[in-house]
């Protein structure tokens, strides 16, 4: 009887450490593009800053290895986009892959779109599409939707730094470009500009232009990412693992003080020779500590202290 091949043991990922920034395509999800990466890559974990819809198109950070700790800081960074809107029509989903729920014949002219934008400047109220991935007792809200269940999303507090309207293609479509903070949605933005103007509207482009420290310079589309393989080229498409942090003050470490941030150890900073190094630090304030440029950590100075958050094993 011959005797049975031993079990092979199964292949880990590459150390990859770093944000690979891909130029999604329309019709995709996020998840499928980080299911597409992984294959390319193979890297031990990845993590995306920021879902886009699938009828989205534009950056999408994803963060491999060691960059997974620095994703909540891209997150709650500022994004732009760009939206094309449709005047006359109000949709299930608040964009073009819903079913049409309501017409009107108004259509603004510029003045009047000019006019009501400042409502939406600032801090804002906003309700999320039904469609959405909010939790509602436990289910996403677009499982409750599509089951056609009776229920409401909360208003929540959201910032647009800015919203211009850039084009204007014909008197049923309209442009705008947009800065806003973290948990903006852009169906809601177009949904809640139509009303505002008189009439209803849903998103029929989107495109999304930065994201934290990215821009679309950063970018690699998914299909020249697959078309490098798994090769030296594509890894040189990612970034290091501190691009993600370009907006969080940098504090320089000698050696030992990086060796007991890495052993979990606070680092006290009260010594006179200090005072330079700490002197735009407020109590509480996040910083990207590094030693001999590399990265060491996140960490937080407190009371004199810097205490580490999240240590970067590079």
């Amino acid at each position: 009887m011959a005797a049975k091949p031993e079990r092979q043991p199964k292949a880990k990922g590459a150390a990859v450490n770093g944000w690979l920034v891909i130029d999604k395509p329309l019709g995709l999800t996020s998840t499928q593009v980080v299911g597409r990466v992984r294959r390319v890559l193979r890297p031990r974990k990845l993590g995306h800053g920021g879902t886009l819809d699938p009828l989205a198109t534009g950056l999408l950070p994803i963060a491999m290895g060691e960059a997974t700790k620095t994703v909540s800081y891209v997150m709650d960074g500022r994004k732009s986009y760009r939206f094309t809107l449709r005047w006359g029509q109000a949709t299930e989903t608040d964009d073009a892959e819903g079913a049409v729920i309501e017409e009107s014949t108004e259509r603004p002219d510029t003045a009047a779109i000019e006019a009501v934008l400042p409502r939406f400047r600032g801090e804002i109220e906003q309700i999320p599409p039904l469609y959405s991935a909010i939790k509602v007792g436990g289910r996403r809200a677009y499982d409750l939707a599509r089951a056609q269940a009776d229920f409401e999303l909360k208003p929540r507090r959201v910032t647009v730094h800015e919203i211009a309207l850039t084009g204007q293609p014909d008197r049923d479509h309209a442009v705008f470009d947009v800065r806003c903070g973290k948990g903006t949605y852009m169906r809601s933005l177009a949904r809640d500009l139509g009303r505002a103007a008189g009439t209803v509207a849903h998103i029929t482009e989107l495109r999304r232009l930065t994201v934290g420290p990215f821009t679309e310079t950063d970018a690699i589309s998914l299909e020249s990412l697959e078309s490098l393989g798994h090769s030296p080229a594509a890894l040189e498409q990612v970034l290091p693992v501190e691009t993600a942090l370009d907006d969080i003050p940098a504090l320089a470490l000698s050696e030992t003080e990086a060796n007991r941030l890495r052993c979990g150890q606070a680092v006290s900073m009260v010594a006179r020779a200090n005072r330079e190094r700490i002197r735009d630090l407020c109590n509480g304030a996040i910083v990207f500590a590094s030693a001999g440029g590399k990265p060491v950590a996140l960490a937080r100075y407190e009371a004199g202290e810097i205490h580490p958050v999240r240590v970067l094993n590079l």
